[in-house]
């Protein structure tokens, strides 16, 4: 059997450890033999979780000797400082080819551990700038469920971790063992899109009485026609020139940009609280034509608005083109 080991650290976000647990657990082999032994372990025997909880654990570190794939669960705010032994475990661990996956603010400990060095990496949205900041030798990638380097894996939240645990059983043990998991989990095999989907896309931040904010008051007013460049820099009462630089100065981007984000933050709000069809959606967030929609949606948001609106949506969609 592939040994799991599931590593409890100081604070751990308990749904962090459950959901690949209960993955691994649901797990059978054709002849319905399990596939994986699950095996959590700690550097105590109690192990004080997010939440209120403790937890006995009865393994120590050294199940991580001989495990197969280790998983390290997010640690809530407020946790202890990594201890060396764990640090010099998990690293003694990566030494010897053991697979080693993290979810969602778990990829801090294996930054901390130094297994990220180099590598691409995923953590929960909130946190992704805040691991680039920390771990600068870490390619922070914050708008894909998981990324798989081989030998080191990590996974956004906790709900990326079934994608992620999903995408090991494939790889241990083939589509058909891993669709069958995928059903004891209701979840699909693979999902679309990523995590940008669930990303709150905030217009960039405007200092307070900035010159500008009429003009952003403006141009959501009037998103269903054509604005140009040259009709923001009228309104702002300059040349383009100077518009554009004295833009960049107040919002870190062009006008452009954020023009097409203001559009498809108006895509998404009708497509989580109308039954407009994508045309429709098209025509009153400005851009015209239902292919120009999709290539910019999926550009930002990382995914289709058919995919968007069947995840964030509650009422069947009208009739129409939506893919």
């Amino acid at each position: 059997m592939h040994s799991v080991a599931i590593l409890l650290l100081d604070r751990v976000i308990p749904f962090d450890m459950a959901a690949p647990m209960q993955t691994f657990d649901w797990t059978r082999l054709p002849d319905g033999r399990p596939a994986y032994r699950v095996r959590p372990c700690a550097e105590t025997p109690e192990v004080a979780a997010d939440g209120g909880l403790f937890l006995r654990v009865d393994r120590g570190l050294e199940t991580l000797t001989d495990a197969d794939t280790i998983i390290v669960p997010g640690r809530a705010e407020g946790a202890s400082p990594l201890s060396p032994t764990v640090v010099t475990a998990l690293r003694r661990a990566a030494g010897a080819g053991t697979r080693i996956a993290s979810v969602c603010v778990g990829a801090f400990v294996l930054a901390e551990a130094g297994l990220l060095d180099g590598l691409r990496a995923t953590t929960h949205w909130v946190a992704a700038d805040r691991l680039a900041r920390s771990f600068p030798r870490v390619e922070v990638q914050p708008d894909v469920l998981y990324v798989d380097n081989g030998q080191i894996l990590t996974s956004a939240g906790a709900a990326a971790a079934l994608d992620m645990c999903l995408h090991m059983v494939r790889q241990d043990l083939g589509s058909a063992v891993a669709a069958n998991t995928a059903r004891m989990s209701v979840m699909p095999l693979e999902r679309e899109g990523g995590q940008a989907q669930f990303i709150v896309h905030e217009h960039p931040p405007v200092p307070r009485g900035s010159t500008f904010e009429p003009l952003f008051e403006w141009i959501e007013d009037n998103l269903t026609h054509e604005v140009t460049l040259g009709a923001m820099a009228a309104r702002a009462g300059m040349s383009e020139r100077t518009f554009g630089r004295r833009f960049r100065e107040q919002t870190g981007t062009t006008p452009v940009r954020w023009l097409l984000r203001a559009r498809v933050r108006r895509a998404q709000y009708l497509l989580e609280n109308s039954d407009y069809t994508v045309e429709r959606i098209a025509q009153q967030s400005g851009f015209g034509s239902p292919t120009a929609l999709r290539e910019r949606f999926r550009k930002v948001v990382g995914t289709t608005p058919y995919a968007y609106r069947s995840a964030f949506h509650g009422r069947r969609p009208v009739a129409g083109t939506d893919s």
